[in-house]
């Protein structure tokens, strides 16, 4: 699909800060994000809705996600946890038509409600040099890379 923002995101035509990519995801810093950190995590293969997606690759898509909300609270933006969030379709306020998991770093005591956020895209704010942002998240995600390595190696210890 020529006109949709993230298939030009993923195939290099559309600017992004990428935080992971692997052969069928991609997780990239949102341009108008809730918090610092705020990711949307997309399937390579274009799919408007949930209607249209693979379930097994749906299954990757949450499992990335999942990952990435562990990474920033291994990070050095302090989260102390996520929202995962989901839209799936006009009704349900997507804006984008190409499925897409927010991941949005949470902080205790922090005011702003997703909903909010979603509600007023334009005010909510940008990145702050999104190259240190997305550097720390991937810091993160070696943090988290050692801690499983480290796990197996005591499981296979035991």
């Amino acid at each position: 699909m020529s006109a949709c923002i993230f298939c030009g995101i993923v195939a290099g035509t559309a600017p992004a800060t990428k935080v992971h990519e692997d052969d069928t995801l991609c997780a990239f810093l949102d341009i108008r994000p809730i918090t610092r950190g705020h990711m949307l995590v997309i399937p390579k293969l274009h799919a408007t809705n949930l209607d249209d997606l693979d379930a097994a690759l749906g299954a990757r898509l949450f499992a990335l996600g999942h990952r990435m909300a562990k990474a920033l609270r291994r990070s050095t933006l302090g989260a102390d946890g996520a929202n995962l969030i989901l839209n799936d379709g006009k009704s349900a306020f997507q804006t984008v038509h190409h499925v897409h998991l927010h991941v949005v770093p949470r902080h205790t005591g922090d005011i702003r409600s997703f909903a909010t956020g979603m509600l007023f895209r334009g005010r909510v704010g940008s990145q702050p040099d999104p190259a240190t942002t997305a550097a720390a998240i991937r810091t993160g995600l070696d943090r988290l890379d050692l801690e499983e390595s480290g796990a197996k190696d005591k499981e296979q210890h035991a």
